[in-house]
């Protein structure tokens, strides 16, 4: 099989991204992240640098915010950061929950807050880290958390903002990238909406 691939660039790195098929009517170029010591020491301290002065904590939902997420908290000299899980587990203590449908999985989801790492945010200002954001649904049941917990949410940061997400106000992201309609030749082209 022949695999097409999209060029990507940010920051002087450059990938050669995938296009993969996640329904009939969507494709992405995949954007993986989580394995990219390279790219994310790039990207994290232009991030870091466009977040508020008063961020107390990071906060990120499982997996593929966690490796930016931890190399910011490492150049901001915090000793942890927030992960909320994409499972109860059996640790947790007073979880608390939020559903989501994403783009990316094409299903639902819930985020879980640990009752301890909800404690650790409650009254401080929190900046929530994703490697991307397109439709803004995973970011708000992130942020929706947060909330829960009593945190005050004071920034939203991604590597990637796609669709409506690339006119938010209130998101600080580093590039513009795609969501594809996928076509019966095999190849994509770019859309803006769902």
């Amino acid at each position: 099989m022949n695999q097409k691939y999209f060029d990507f660039e940010i920051m002087g790195i450059r990938r050669r991204l995938p296009y993969v098929k996640v329904s009939d009517s969507v494709g992405l170029a995949s954007f993986v992240c989580i394995s990219d010591t390279e790219l994310v020491e790039t990207v994290a301290p232009k991030l870091v640098e466009r977040l508020p002065r008063n961020v107390d904590m990071l906060m990120t939902a499982e997996a593929k915010g966690i490796i930016l997420c931890y190399e910011m908290s490492r150049l901001m000299g915090m000793k942890h950061f927030i992960v909320a899980r994409k499972s109860r587990k059996p640790y947790m203590q007073n979880p608390i929950s939020h559903t989501v449908h994403s783009i990316t999985t094409q299903k639902e989801q819930t985020l879980w807050l640990d009752g301890c790492d909800a404690e650790e945010i409650r009254g401080r200002n929190v900046a929530l880290v994703d490697d991307v954001i397109a439709t803004g649904e995973s970011m708000e049941a992130i942020e929706s958390l947060a909330k829960k917990a009593g945190a005050n949410v004071v920034a939203r940061a991604a590597i990637l903002a796609e669709l409506q997400s690339v006119n938010r106000r209130d998101v600080i992201y580093l590039k513009k990238h795609y969501v594809f309609r996928p076509n019966a030749d095999g190849t994509f082209t770019p859309i803006d909406r769902l």
